[in-house]
């Protein structure tokens, strides 16, 4: 992941600012580069690097030298930018998969851009000429974008919110935001620099047919088959990269299907490296013992990190810090990335994220009322995924400079299986995502009993088999929160109101770090058609049977 950073309209030094962009300097460790824009003295954009493609060319903010009024800075890949560049025979000054956002844009605008781009990212775009600037974010919501317009018509924005926060510290009725994924945000610069802002646009809906339709693999009318290509293709084009390649598993289903894909297909490419796995969890957990399995099946190098409950609760404050929230699986996500880091030369990782929300895959789905009902709740999660299991993984690999993909969540894939009848996405003879198991059914990609294994929460399949890591949490919880705490939080956090003693230990250190920022986090997560007051799918009464 890189790290994006800019502010346009500053008054004064521009030169204090740039403590700001600092902030983010763990984004990217290739490389960084701050540009003051020369013809408007009051605007900067700031860059952090990691190498992924062309690592010796292609540094940021990029500009081009046949449209040399346009500044770019942007964090993502682009998977189908040689798709462009065959389609849209430009002149290029580099081989970055980001280049490709400039060129259609002189072509067609910012819109047109924005459709045409197969992948995960979050861009700034500077039209001097125009005094315009432009920022978009992808379809999901992988890349992460804050930021924030002041009432004197100052822009500001980055990857991470710590990158803002003495900003909105000095402007009190100015809030920080997100950027919708899936959008475009529109302003002008008038003769003094200062910002205003034009307009919102949304430029693609979760489980529309994408419009970069070039690059759509045939569909034929058999749906499982369907559903392999589809995947297939989704981690072929995720293995983009001119740096060593490895993936999360887990052990279960998503991430051992991933797996298996990339393995096959590294065989095909002839990779000049075996593939490494990485698999975490607390002593002879069950996601240790069911990914050792599939990585033996596989012949991968597998990597085993177990924590202790020590190691895990320190870990807490650090990784709110970098995440913004918590919940308590990141826990894991963190040291997880951490050890990746430190120990390994993989860089960029593949991961099972996202399945659960496009496929219906988390336990509660048993509940649904009706296929209906199943449906648009996995909707709903897919347009909430960016605010939560997106940011365990790609903000925890960004922490480390790790570049953090998720092939269940291609557009092409997702908007696929999103089409497909309710009837046949829903939970069949008490197992969810029975259709995608049942697709590679016959495949031998991976072991059978790995293939139909239940579903387990994160947090609960690499929990000890003694004391779980959720039950764990409960003590640390009722150690530091009382009831007089939670009953006084009504009052103290009005945004988001705490409603158990756990969210309302995680709401104190976020409070600690970014205060009065509460209004960035939508929701506690929790389990639909369930009385549960724990996020933990231990607590459900299927996961018992």
């Amino acid at each position: 992941m890189c790290g994006i950073w800019a502010t346009f309209g500053c008054v004064g030094d521009l030169s204090s600012q740039y403590k700001e962009a600092y902030k983010i300097a763990h984004l990217g460790h290739d490389d960084f580069r701050l540009e003051t824009i020369y013809q408007f003295p009051s605007c900067c954009l700031g860059f952090y690097r990691l190498a992924i493609l062309d690592v010796h060319h292609g540094m940021q903010p990029m500009r081009v030298s046949k449209h040399p009024h346009i500044w770019l800075i942007y964090n993502g890949e682009i998977y189908n930018h040689m798709d462009l560049r065959e389609q849209y025979n430009f002149q290029y000054d580099t081989n970055c998969d980001g280049e490709v956002i400039i060129h259609p844009y002189v072509q067609g605008g910012i819109e047109f851009a924005a459709k045409h781009l197969d992948g995960v990212f979050a861009f700034c775009l500077l039209d001097t000429a125009n005094r315009k600037v432009y920022i978009g974010r992808d379809t999901f919501g992988v890349k992460p974008l804050f930021r924030i317009l002041t009432a004197d018509g100052v822009l500001s924005l980055c990857s991470e919110l710590k990158g803002l926060m003495d900003i909105v510290d000095h402007q009190s009725k100015s809030k920080i935001q997100h950027l919708h994924p899936g959008h475009l945000e529109s302003y002008s610069l008038d003769s003094k620099c200062q910002v205003s802002f034009d307009n919102l646009l949304k430029f693609h809906e979760i489980g529309d047919i994408p419009s970069h339709g070039f690059s759509q693999p045939i569909i034929g009318v058999d749906t499982k088959a369907n559903i392999r290509t589809l995947l297939q293709r989704a981690v072929s084009k995720r293995m983009m990269s001119e740096r060593r390649i490895g993936c999360l598993l887990s052990g279960g289903v998503d991430s051992s299907l991933v797996t298996a894909l990339l393995v096959s297909l590294a065989k095909e490419r002839g990779l000049p490296y075996p593939i490494q796995t990485f698999s975490i969890g607390m002593k002879e957990s069950p996601d240790l013992k069911a990914a050792r399995k599939v990585a033996k099946h596989l012949g991968t190098e597998h990597h085993e990190i177990v924590f202790t409950p020590e190691e895990g609760i320190a870990a807490i404050d650090i990784f709110i810090m970098w995440i913004k929230m918590s919940f308590s699986t990141y826990t894991a996500m963190y040291l997880l990335c951490k050890y990746v880091k430190q120990t390994t030369d993989t860089t960029v990782i593949l991961s099972g994220e996202g399945a659960d929300e496009v496929a219906q895959g988390y336990i509660y789905f048993h509940k649904a009322p009706s296929v209906e009902e199943g449906d648009i709740e996995s909707r709903r999660l897919c347009k909430d995924i960016s605010m939560f299991d997106i940011q365990r993984v790609d903000r925890m690999s960004a922490a480390f400079g790790l570049e953090i993909r998720v092939p269940f969540l291609d557009h092409h894939f997702s908007s696929y299986y999103l089409s497909l009848d309710p009837e046949i996405k829903s939970p069949q003879n008490g197992v969810e995502k029975h259709l995608l198991r049942s697709a590679f059914d016959d495949t031998d990609l991976v072991p059978r009993d790995i293939l139909w294994r239940p579903k387990e929460g994160f947090s609960d399949g690499l929990s000890s088999q003694v004391k779980s890591w959720f039950e764990i949490l409960q003590d640390v919880v009722e150690e530091n929160i009382n009831d007089f705490q939670l009953d006084d939080c009504i009052q103290r956090y009005p945004n988001n109101n705490p409603f158990s003693k756990e969210s309302l230990y995680y709401r104190q250190i976020f409070e600690k770090f970014y205060p009065g920022q509460g209004h960035l986090i939508p929701y506690f997560w929790m389990a639909k058609w369930s009385t549960s007051l724990d996020p933990s799918a231990r607590t459900l009464k299927h996961y018992e049977q």
